[in-house]
C-alpha cells in the first residue's frame, strides 16, 4: 500500500495543506468502519491551534458519516483523552494537536477504548480501509456536546493527588498558549498553591511561540526575578513538562524521573523496581540509579517505545529527557500536569533547588544535516564514523558515553556526547562532528 500516514506519534503536518479537512475526515471515518462496535462513542479532544476546529468538524462528520457518534470535549490537554475514555466506557478518542510544533502544524492521535495510543497493527488496518470503497451504515451518527469534560479530568488529578498539600508554595506555571491552560491552574490552586501563571492566552496562533517546554527563556527569567518555589514549562498540548527551580536552574526530565522513581520506591509504589528510560538518558541517571537499587531498561527515543517497554515489563514509570513522563498508576500516556504534581509530591517538604536526585554528566548534542535519507545511511554505515565512535568510547573509558544515531523523522545525524567536565564534552563532540560531517559530504 502506497499510504503512510502515520508516524511514530499519529499523522501530522501542515494543517491545510498535508492535513486537510478532508484527511481528517477520511481518516475518522476508516476508524470507526473498522470498529467492530456497533455504534461507537468517539471523544473528539483538541489543543488550541486556529485549525482545531475545522480539523474537530471535520473528524465529527468522518464518526458521523460510519455510524458513530462524535463527542465533542473541547480544549482540553492530550492525557485527559484515555482518562476519560476509561471513566465513561468510550471506544476510540481522536486528539487533535501537533504537541509542541509550531501553530501551523497540526495532527491526529487516536487512542482505543482502553486509554492507551493504537499501535501499529490498528494505524494499518484504517490505512488500508481508505482505499476499500465506502460502505454507508444503515444509520447515521450524531454530534454531541462532551459536557463536564474538563472537570472529569481535574477531578481525576485531585483524587490521584488529594494529599499534596501545596498551602505556602508559590508557583510559576508557563502554558505555552496551549491547552494546559485552563486546567493547570485550576488543579494547582485547588491544591493550594499561590500559582502565577505566564502564556496562558492562546489566541490560535501563539500556542508554543517563543513558551512552554521548548522555549524555557521567558519562565527562567520570570522566575528569576524572585519569590517563587518552583516553575512548570507545558508543551502545546500538555503531555510533557520541564520544570524551573527557584535560582533559574532548568530541570529536564531525566531528573524529573529519577525524583519520582526514588520517591515512589521509597513508598514501596514503584511496580518491578525499576524504570523505563531512552538512550538519550543522561550517564548520570543510571549512576543514580544503579546507587539506590533501580532497575533501568533503556529504549529507543519516542514514548511508543517506554511504554511498550513498561508494558512489556510490567513496570509503571518511564520516560524521556525531553520531560515526556509516563506514570501508569495514574493514567496509559505521558502528562505533564501530573508529572509536575508527582515532583512537588516527592520532594515533600524540600524546595525543587535541593532535589539532589542525580548528578548529571555535562552533555553535548549536535545535529548534523545530511541531504537525504541515503546520504544519511551512508555516513552511518561509514567505517571512519565507526572507528572515530569506538575510539572515543575506549577514551571515556566508562567515564561517560558517546551517541550517534540517525533521526527517525528528519535527514539529521545526532551526535551528543557526555564526559565528566565540559571541556572533555566538547572535545570529544567535536572530533566525532568533524568525521561525520566529512561523511556525509
Amino acid at each position: 500500500m502506497a499510504r503512510q500516514l502515520f508516524g511514530t506519534d499519529g499523522v501530522r503536518g501542515v494543517a491545510g495543506e498535508f492535513l486537510s479537512a478532508e484527511l481528517a475526515l477520511a481518516l475518522s471515518r476508516a476508524a470507526v468502519a473498522k470498529s467492530d462496535v456497533e455504534r461507537p462513542q468517539v471523544l473528539i479532544v483538541r489543543d488550541t491551534r486556529e485549525s482545531g476546529e475545522m480539523l474537530e468538524a471535520a473528524i465529527a462528520a468522518g464518526v458521523t458519516a460510519a455510524g458513530g457518534d462524535a463527542l465533542l470535549a473541547g480544549v482540553l490537554p492530550t492525557p485527559a483523552a484515555p482518562l476519560l475514555l476509561r471513566r465513561h466506557g468510550l471506544h476510540l478518542a481522536a486528539v487533535i494537536s501537533a504537541s509542541h510544533n509550531p501553530y501551523q502544524d497540526n495532527g491526529i492521535k487516536l487512542f482505543g477504548g482502553d486509554g492507551f495510543k493504537l499501535d501499529d497493527d490498528d494505524e494499518h488496518e484504517i490505512e488500508a480501509e481508505l482505499e476499500r470503497p465506502v460502505v454507508n451504515p444503515s444509520r447515521l451518527g450524531r454530534v454531541r456536546r462532551f459536557h463536564g469534560a474538563l472537570e472529569d479530568y481535574l477531578r481525576e488529578l485531585h483524587v490521584r493527588y488529594q494529599g499534596l498539600d501545596l498551602h505556602g508554595q508559590r508557583i510559576l506555571l508557563d502554558c505555552a498558549n496551549g491547552a494546559t491552560y485552563s486546567a493547570a491552574p485550576e488543579i494547582f490552586r485547588r491544591l493550594g498553591a499561590e500559582v502565577e501563571v505566564m502564556s496562558d492566552e492562546p489566541d490560535g496562533r501563539n500556542i508554543n511561540d517563543g513558551c512552554g517546554s521548548t522555549h524555557l527563556e521567558a519562565i527562567v527569567k520570570r522566575i528569576t526575578e524572585g519569590g517563587h518555589d518552583a516553575g512548570f514549562a507545558f508543551d502545546g498540548d500538555g503531555d510533557r513538562v520541564l520544570a524551573v527551580d527557584g535560582s533559574g536552574a532548568i530541570v529536564d526530565g531525566d531528573e524529573l524521573i529519577a525524583l519520582a522513581a526514588l520517591h515512589l520506591r521509597t513508598e514501596n509504589r514503584l511496580p518491578g523496581n525499576g524504570v523505563v528510560v531512552t538512550v538519550m538518558t543522561n550517564y548520570g541517571f543510571h549512576t543514580a540509579m544503579a546507587k539506590a537499587g533501580v532497575e533501568v531498561a533503556i529504549t529507543a527515543v519516542g514514548d511508543r517505545y517506554v511504554l511498550d517497554e513498561l508494558l512489556r515489563r510490567r513496570w509503571g514509570l518511564g520516560g524521556e529527557q525531553s520531560g515526556h513522563i509516563i506514570d501508569l498508576d495514574f493514567g496509559p500516556s505521558g502528562d505533564g500536569i501530573s508529572s509536575a504534581l508527582l515532583t512537588l509530591e516527592a520532594l515533600g517538604t524540600r524546595n525543587l533547588a535541593e532535589r539532589n536526585a542525580m548528578s548529571k554528566l555535562p552533555q553535548r548534542l549536535v545535529n548534523i544535516r545530511a541531504a537525504d535519507r541515503a546520504a544519511l545511511t551512508t555516513a552511518m554505515d561509514a567505517a571512519a564514523v565507526r572507528e572515530a565512535i569506538g575510539a572515543e568510547e575506549s577514551g571515556l573509558g566508562g567515564r561517560g558515553r558517546v551517541l550517534v544515531r540517525a533521526s527517525g523523522t528528519e535527514p539529521l545525524i545526532r551526535v551528543m556526547v557526555e564526559a565528566p567536565s565540559e571541556d572533555e564534552t566538547n572535545s570529544v563532540c567535536a572530533r566525532l562532528v568533524e568525521v561525520v560531517e566529512s561523511a556525509i559530504n
